[in-house]
Protein backbone atom coordinates (compact mmCIF):
# COMPACT_ATOMS: atom_id res chain seq x y z
CA UNK A 1 0.00 0.00 0.00
CA UNK A 2 1.39 3.49 -0.68
CA UNK A 3 1.89 6.21 1.11
CA UNK A 4 -1.23 8.32 0.12
CA UNK A 5 -3.26 5.51 0.19
CA UNK A 6 -1.63 4.70 4.35
CA UNK A 7 -2.86 8.06 5.32
CA UNK A 8 -6.30 7.99 3.38
CA UNK A 9 -6.98 4.82 5.15
CA UNK A 10 -5.98 6.97 8.53
CA UNK A 11 -7.81 9.56 7.89
CA UNK A 12 -11.18 7.22 7.21
CA UNK A 13 -10.43 5.68 10.40
CA UNK A 14 -9.85 8.05 12.31
CA UNK A 15 -13.22 10.00 11.08
CA UNK A 16 -15.31 7.29 11.78
CA UNK A 17 -13.44 7.18 15.48
CA UNK A 18 -14.02 10.69 16.29
CA UNK A 19 -17.50 10.40 14.92
CA UNK A 20 -18.76 6.85 16.46
CA UNK A 21 -16.93 8.08 19.52
CA UNK A 22 -18.58 11.44 19.87
CA UNK A 23 -22.24 9.99 19.71
CA UNK A 24 -21.63 7.38 22.17
CA UNK A 25 -20.02 9.89 24.53
CA UNK A 26 -23.10 12.41 24.16
CA UNK A 27 -25.15 10.53 26.00
CA UNK A 28 -23.84 11.47 29.40
CA UNK A 29 -24.67 14.94 28.68
CA UNK A 30 -27.69 13.55 28.31
CA UNK A 31 -28.59 11.48 30.79
CA UNK A 32 -29.02 13.99 33.43
CA UNK A 33 -31.88 15.77 30.91
CA UNK A 34 -33.63 12.28 30.52
CA UNK A 35 -33.70 11.30 34.26
CA UNK A 36 -35.28 14.76 34.72
CA UNK A 37 -37.96 14.26 31.80
CA UNK A 38 -38.92 10.25 32.24
CA UNK A 39 -38.37 10.64 36.31
CA UNK A 40 -36.11 7.52 36.54
CA UNK A 41 -33.39 5.77 39.45
CA UNK A 42 -29.59 5.72 39.04
CA UNK A 43 -29.87 2.29 37.81
CA UNK A 44 -32.44 2.96 34.85
CA UNK A 45 -29.85 5.62 34.03
CA UNK A 46 -27.06 2.83 33.33
CA UNK A 47 -29.75 0.33 31.77
CA UNK A 48 -30.23 3.78 29.29
CA UNK A 49 -26.56 3.70 28.75
CA UNK A 50 -25.88 -0.15 28.82
CA UNK A 51 -28.36 -0.10 25.91
CA UNK A 52 -26.26 1.56 23.35
CA UNK A 53 -22.99 0.62 24.85
CA UNK A 54 -24.03 -3.34 25.59
CA UNK A 55 -25.63 -3.81 21.55
CA UNK A 56 -22.16 -2.54 20.33
CA UNK A 57 -20.26 -4.32 22.47
CA UNK A 58 -22.42 -8.15 21.43
CA UNK A 59 -22.28 -7.38 18.18
CA UNK A 60 -18.61 -6.55 17.21
CA UNK A 61 -17.72 -10.31 16.75
CA UNK A 62 -20.85 -10.70 14.36
CA UNK A 63 -19.46 -7.29 12.66
CA UNK A 64 -15.99 -8.86 12.05
CA UNK A 65 -17.71 -11.78 10.57
CA UNK A 66 -19.55 -10.68 8.51
CA UNK A 67 -17.10 -7.87 6.65
CA UNK A 68 -15.58 -10.72 5.77
CA UNK A 69 -18.52 -11.26 3.20
CA UNK A 70 -19.68 -7.56 2.24
CA UNK A 71 -16.55 -6.01 2.67
CA UNK A 72 -15.06 -4.05 5.79
CA UNK A 73 -15.66 -0.74 4.08
CA UNK A 74 -18.78 -1.40 3.48
CA UNK A 75 -20.05 -2.81 7.20
CA UNK A 76 -18.07 0.51 8.08
CA UNK A 77 -20.24 2.79 6.13
CA UNK A 78 -23.92 1.24 7.20
CA UNK A 79 -22.97 1.30 10.25
CA UNK A 80 -21.92 5.07 10.76
CA UNK A 81 -25.42 5.80 8.65
CA UNK A 82 -27.06 3.57 10.82
CA UNK A 83 -25.61 5.55 13.88
CA UNK A 84 -27.20 8.64 12.09
CA UNK A 85 -30.66 7.11 12.13
CA UNK A 86 -30.74 5.79 15.78
CA UNK A 87 -30.17 9.66 17.04
CA UNK A 88 -32.69 10.42 14.39
CA UNK A 89 -34.97 8.14 15.96
CA UNK A 90 -33.81 9.27 19.45
CA UNK A 91 -35.06 12.81 18.63
CA UNK A 92 -38.45 12.43 18.19
CA UNK A 93 -38.84 10.28 21.15
CA UNK A 94 -41.80 10.91 23.30
CA UNK A 95 -41.18 7.81 25.89
CA UNK A 96 -38.40 5.48 27.26
CA UNK A 97 -39.18 2.61 24.76
CA UNK A 98 -38.93 4.36 21.87
CA UNK A 99 -35.62 5.95 23.57
CA UNK A 100 -34.44 2.38 24.70
CA UNK A 101 -34.94 1.33 20.83
CA UNK A 102 -33.19 4.23 19.66
CA UNK A 103 -30.16 3.83 21.91
CA UNK A 104 -30.15 0.19 20.72
CA UNK A 105 -30.11 1.00 17.24
CA UNK A 106 -27.23 3.17 17.94
CA UNK A 107 -25.38 0.49 19.57
CA UNK A 108 -25.91 -1.79 16.82
CA UNK A 109 -24.48 0.82 14.22
CA UNK A 110 -21.38 1.52 16.62
CA UNK A 111 -20.39 -1.91 16.60
CA UNK A 112 -18.89 -1.83 13.41
CA UNK A 113 -16.12 1.49 13.78
CA UNK A 114 -13.68 0.10 16.45
CA UNK A 115 -13.02 -3.91 14.94
CA UNK A 116 -13.16 -2.64 11.30
CA UNK A 117 -11.69 0.73 11.56
CA UNK A 118 -8.40 -0.71 14.11
CA UNK A 119 -7.75 -3.30 11.79
CA UNK A 120 -8.15 -1.24 8.77
CA UNK A 121 -5.43 0.86 10.73
CA UNK A 122 -3.17 -1.89 11.65
CA UNK A 123 -3.20 -3.39 8.17
CA UNK A 124 -2.68 -0.59 5.96
CA UNK A 125 0.72 0.46 8.26
CA UNK A 126 1.82 -3.31 9.17
CA UNK A 127 3.68 -3.45 5.74
CA UNK A 128 5.42 -0.38 6.57
CA UNK A 129 6.01 -0.01 10.54
CA UNK A 130 4.57 2.15 12.90
CA UNK A 131 1.47 0.41 13.63
CA UNK A 132 1.38 1.17 17.64
CA UNK A 133 1.78 5.41 16.35
CA UNK A 134 -0.48 4.64 13.98
CA UNK A 135 -3.03 3.33 16.23
CA UNK A 136 -2.45 5.98 18.96
CA UNK A 137 -3.73 9.00 16.26
CA UNK A 138 -6.69 6.90 15.71
CA UNK A 139 -7.80 7.00 19.38
CA UNK A 140 -6.60 10.47 19.62
CA UNK A 141 -9.30 11.27 17.17
CA UNK A 142 -11.72 9.33 18.96
CA UNK A 143 -11.35 11.34 21.62
CA UNK A 144 -11.43 14.58 19.56
CA UNK A 145 -15.27 13.25 18.73
CA UNK A 146 -15.54 13.25 22.36
CA UNK A 147 -14.49 16.65 22.74
CA UNK A 148 -16.34 18.37 19.99
CA UNK A 149 -20.01 16.96 19.84
CA UNK A 150 -20.82 16.47 23.63
CA UNK A 151 -19.35 20.04 24.13
CA UNK A 152 -21.41 21.52 20.72
CA UNK A 153 -24.45 19.91 21.95
CA UNK A 154 -24.06 20.90 25.43
CA UNK A 155 -23.71 24.75 24.22
CA UNK A 156 -27.14 24.14 21.91
CA UNK A 157 -28.77 22.90 24.81
CA UNK A 158 -28.71 26.83 25.99
CA UNK A 159 -30.62 27.76 23.00
CA UNK A 160 -32.70 24.80 21.89
CA UNK A 161 -34.80 21.46 22.92
CA UNK A 162 -32.63 18.44 23.54
CA UNK A 163 -34.97 16.77 20.70
CA UNK A 164 -33.22 19.32 18.50
CA UNK A 165 -29.62 19.17 19.18
CA UNK A 166 -29.98 14.74 19.20
CA UNK A 167 -31.49 14.98 15.63
CA UNK A 168 -28.44 17.77 14.38
CA UNK A 169 -26.73 15.10 15.44
CA UNK A 170 -28.41 12.49 13.69
CA UNK A 171 -27.39 14.32 10.28
CA UNK A 172 -23.96 14.85 12.03
CA UNK A 173 -23.88 10.96 11.68
CA UNK A 174 -25.33 10.42 8.34
CA UNK A 175 -22.79 12.98 6.90
CA UNK A 176 -19.93 11.12 8.00
CA UNK A 177 -20.95 7.93 6.70
CA UNK A 178 -21.15 9.96 3.36
CA UNK A 179 -17.81 10.66 3.27
CA UNK A 180 -16.53 7.53 4.52
CA UNK A 181 -18.55 5.96 1.06
CA UNK A 182 -15.83 8.56 -0.61
CA UNK A 183 -12.93 7.87 1.38
CA UNK A 184 -13.05 4.18 1.20
CA UNK A 185 -12.00 3.08 -1.71
CA UNK A 186 -11.96 -0.89 -2.76
CA UNK A 187 -8.13 -0.62 -2.77
CA UNK A 188 -8.39 -0.86 0.67
CA UNK A 189 -9.44 -4.34 0.84
CA UNK A 190 -6.68 -5.41 -1.60
CA UNK A 191 -3.66 -3.32 0.18
CA UNK A 192 -5.05 -5.49 3.33
CA UNK A 193 -4.27 -8.35 1.55
CA UNK A 194 -0.49 -7.47 0.78
CA UNK A 195 -0.19 -6.40 4.35
CA UNK A 196 2.06 -8.16 6.16
CA UNK A 197 1.11 -9.38 9.87
CA UNK A 198 2.30 -7.73 12.61
CA UNK A 199 2.02 -10.38 15.58
CA UNK A 200 4.97 -13.71 15.30
CA UNK A 201 3.91 -17.36 15.25
CA UNK A 202 0.84 -18.21 17.23
CA UNK A 203 0.79 -15.25 18.85
CA UNK A 204 -0.10 -15.89 22.80
CA UNK A 205 -2.92 -16.79 23.77
CA UNK A 206 -2.44 -16.65 27.93
CA UNK A 207 -0.98 -12.63 26.92
CA UNK A 208 -4.73 -11.73 25.41
CA UNK A 209 -6.47 -12.85 27.90
CA UNK A 210 -4.69 -10.91 30.26
CA UNK A 211 -4.75 -7.89 28.36
CA UNK A 212 -8.40 -8.18 27.54
CA UNK A 213 -8.90 -8.59 31.67
CA UNK A 214 -6.81 -5.45 31.65
CA UNK A 215 -8.73 -3.91 28.92
CA UNK A 216 -12.08 -4.82 31.12
CA UNK A 217 -11.46 -3.83 34.49
CA UNK A 218 -10.06 -0.23 33.01
CA UNK A 219 -13.05 -0.13 30.48
CA UNK A 220 -15.84 -0.74 33.48
CA UNK A 221 -13.95 1.90 35.73
CA UNK A 222 -13.98 4.24 32.67
CA UNK A 223 -17.17 4.12 31.81
CA UNK A 224 -18.52 3.86 35.21
CA UNK A 225 -16.73 7.18 36.10
CA UNK A 226 -18.39 8.79 32.57
CA UNK A 227 -21.61 8.06 33.85
CA UNK A 228 -21.03 9.37 37.59
CA UNK A 229 -19.41 12.59 36.51
CA UNK A 230 -22.51 14.66 35.55
CA UNK A 231 -24.59 14.06 38.18
CA UNK A 232 -21.45 14.35 40.88
CA UNK A 233 -20.82 17.60 39.15
CA UNK A 234 -24.52 18.47 39.75
CA UNK A 235 -24.38 17.80 43.07
CA UNK A 236 -21.39 20.33 43.01
CA UNK A 237 -23.68 23.08 41.68
CA UNK A 238 -23.05 22.35 37.75
CA UNK A 239 -25.69 23.38 35.63
CA UNK A 240 -26.14 21.54 31.81
CA UNK A 241 -23.88 24.00 30.15
CA UNK A 242 -21.14 23.10 32.76
CA UNK A 243 -21.22 19.76 32.54
CA UNK A 244 -21.04 20.02 28.95
CA UNK A 245 -17.90 22.18 29.51
CA UNK A 246 -16.84 20.01 32.18
CA UNK A 247 -16.47 16.68 29.93
CA UNK A 248 -15.11 18.20 27.15
CA UNK A 249 -12.37 19.48 29.90
CA UNK A 250 -12.39 15.61 30.27
CA UNK A 251 -12.41 14.56 26.87
CA UNK A 252 -9.52 17.12 25.58
CA UNK A 253 -7.15 15.81 28.29
CA UNK A 254 -8.28 12.17 27.24
CA UNK A 255 -7.48 13.16 23.63
CA UNK A 256 -3.85 14.01 24.27
CA UNK A 257 -3.58 10.87 27.25
CA UNK A 258 -4.48 8.57 23.96
CA UNK A 259 -1.60 10.50 21.67
CA UNK A 260 1.10 10.42 23.97
CA UNK A 261 0.22 7.44 26.34
CA UNK A 262 0.57 5.23 22.78
CA UNK A 263 3.80 6.66 22.20
CA UNK A 264 4.95 6.68 25.64
CA UNK A 265 4.09 2.59 25.76
CA UNK A 266 6.03 2.60 22.35
CA UNK A 267 9.14 3.83 24.03
CA UNK A 268 9.03 3.18 27.93
CA UNK A 269 7.08 -0.33 27.90
CA UNK A 270 3.77 -1.47 28.66
CA UNK A 271 3.46 -2.27 32.34
CA UNK A 272 5.22 1.18 33.06
CA UNK A 273 2.97 3.02 31.18
CA UNK A 274 -0.26 1.27 32.24
CA UNK A 275 1.21 1.18 35.96
CA UNK A 276 1.57 5.11 35.72
CA UNK A 277 -1.87 6.01 34.11
CA UNK A 278 -4.32 3.30 36.15
CA UNK A 279 -2.81 4.96 39.77
CA UNK A 280 -3.18 8.52 38.64
CA UNK A 281 -6.74 7.79 37.60
CA UNK A 282 -7.46 5.89 41.06
CA UNK A 283 -5.97 8.92 42.60
CA UNK A 284 -7.53 11.62 40.24
CA UNK A 285 -11.13 9.66 40.77
CA UNK A 286 -10.87 10.45 44.88
CA UNK A 287 -9.97 13.27 44.31
CA UNK A 288 -12.93 14.65 41.94
CA UNK A 289 -14.93 13.43 45.26
CA UNK A 290 -13.24 15.11 47.75
CA UNK A 291 -12.64 18.71 45.83
CA UNK A 292 -15.10 21.56 45.01
CA UNK A 293 -16.66 22.22 41.76
CA UNK A 294 -13.85 24.64 40.82
CA UNK A 295 -11.03 22.09 41.99
CA UNK A 296 -12.69 19.17 40.02
CA UNK A 297 -12.70 21.48 36.80
CA UNK A 298 -9.26 22.12 37.00
CA UNK A 299 -8.18 18.79 37.47
CA UNK A 300 -10.49 17.07 35.16
CA UNK A 301 -8.06 17.32 31.82
CA UNK A 302 -5.56 15.76 34.00
CA UNK A 303 -7.86 13.10 34.79
CA UNK A 304 -8.94 12.81 31.38
CA UNK A 305 -5.24 11.93 30.43
CA UNK A 306 -4.46 9.23 32.72
CA UNK A 307 -8.17 8.08 32.49
CA UNK A 308 -8.25 7.59 28.69
CA UNK A 309 -4.37 7.59 27.89
CA UNK A 310 -3.93 3.73 29.29
CA UNK A 311 -6.45 2.15 26.70
CA UNK A 312 -4.32 3.42 23.66
CA UNK A 313 -1.11 1.34 25.05
CA UNK A 314 -3.79 -1.47 25.46
CA UNK A 315 -4.79 -1.07 22.03
CA UNK A 316 -1.20 -0.79 20.59
CA UNK A 317 -0.30 -4.43 22.13
CA UNK A 318 -3.33 -6.25 20.79
CA UNK A 319 -1.52 -7.01 17.20
CA UNK A 320 1.67 -7.94 18.89
CA UNK A 321 -0.51 -10.71 20.76
CA UNK A 322 -2.97 -11.99 18.11
CA UNK A 323 -1.99 -14.86 16.03
CA UNK A 324 -0.84 -14.19 12.05
CA UNK A 325 -3.53 -13.20 10.01
CA UNK A 326 -5.94 -12.74 13.59
CA UNK A 327 -6.21 -8.90 13.72
CA UNK A 328 -10.02 -8.25 12.86
CA UNK A 329 -10.94 -11.36 15.28
CA UNK A 330 -8.50 -10.24 18.29
CA UNK A 331 -9.48 -6.90 18.34
CA UNK A 332 -13.15 -7.97 18.17
CA UNK A 333 -12.84 -10.02 21.24
CA UNK A 334 -11.06 -7.25 22.96
CA UNK A 335 -13.36 -4.54 21.87
CA UNK A 336 -16.10 -7.08 22.78
CA UNK A 337 -15.08 -7.42 26.32
CA UNK A 338 -13.86 -3.77 26.86
CA UNK A 339 -17.16 -1.93 25.58
CA UNK A 340 -19.17 -5.12 27.49
CA UNK A 341 -17.79 -4.24 30.85
CA UNK A 342 -18.44 -0.67 29.94
CA UNK A 343 -21.89 -1.15 29.33
CA UNK A 344 -22.42 -3.87 32.65
CA UNK A 345 -20.25 -1.21 34.98
CA UNK A 346 -23.20 1.71 35.13
CA UNK A 347 -25.96 -0.99 35.37
CA UNK A 348 -23.85 -2.58 38.74
CA UNK A 349 -22.62 0.46 40.60
CA UNK A 350 -25.74 2.27 39.50
CA UNK A 351 -27.63 0.26 41.93
CA UNK A 352 -24.49 0.69 44.43
CA UNK A 353 -25.14 4.86 43.59
CA UNK A 354 -28.83 4.32 44.78
CA UNK A 355 -28.24 2.23 47.59
CA UNK A 356 -24.92 3.99 48.93
CA UNK A 357 -24.66 7.49 47.40
CA UNK A 358 -22.71 8.55 44.23
CA UNK A 359 -19.66 9.13 46.37
CA UNK A 360 -19.34 5.67 47.21
CA UNK A 361 -19.81 4.20 43.90
CA UNK A 362 -16.94 6.05 42.96
CA UNK A 363 -14.88 5.34 45.15
CA UNK A 364 -15.52 1.92 44.29
CA UNK A 365 -14.26 2.03 40.96
CA UNK A 366 -11.36 3.70 42.24
CA UNK A 367 -10.26 0.77 44.16
CA UNK A 368 -11.37 -1.38 41.11
CA UNK A 369 -8.71 0.07 39.04
CA UNK A 370 -5.58 -1.34 41.03
CA UNK A 371 -6.37 -4.65 40.08
CA UNK A 372 -5.01 -3.82 36.63
CA UNK A 373 -1.54 -3.50 37.70
CA UNK A 374 -0.72 -7.08 38.18
CA UNK A 375 -2.91 -8.20 35.20
CA UNK A 376 -0.56 -5.84 33.07
CA UNK A 377 2.81 -7.55 34.66
CA UNK A 378 1.35 -10.46 33.14
CA UNK A 379 0.92 -9.08 29.69
CA UNK A 380 4.21 -8.12 29.96
CA UNK A 381 5.59 -11.44 30.67
CA UNK A 382 4.01 -12.38 27.41
CA UNK A 383 5.82 -9.91 25.28
CA UNK A 384 8.72 -10.28 26.68
CA UNK A 385 8.82 -13.85 25.43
Amino acid sequence: MTTSARRRALFAASGAHAVHDGLTDLIYVLLPIWQTQFAISYAMIGLLRASYSGVMASFQLLASRLARRWGRERMLIGGTALAGVAYLIAGMAGGLPMLLVALMLGGLGASTQHPLASSLVTDAYAAGGGVKEALSQYNFAGDIGKTLIPGAVGLLLVGVSWQTSVMLIGVLGLAAAALLWWLLPSHATAGRAKAKPVSHGEGSVGGLRALLATGTLDSAVRMGFLTFLPFLLRNKGAGTAGIGIALSLLFVGGAFGKLFCGYLGARIGMMKTVWATESLTSLCILLAVWLPLSGVMIMLPLLGLALNGTSSVLYGVVPELAAAGKHEQAFAWFYTGTIGAGALSPVLFGRLGDVMGVSVALCALAGLLLLTLPLSWRVQKALVR
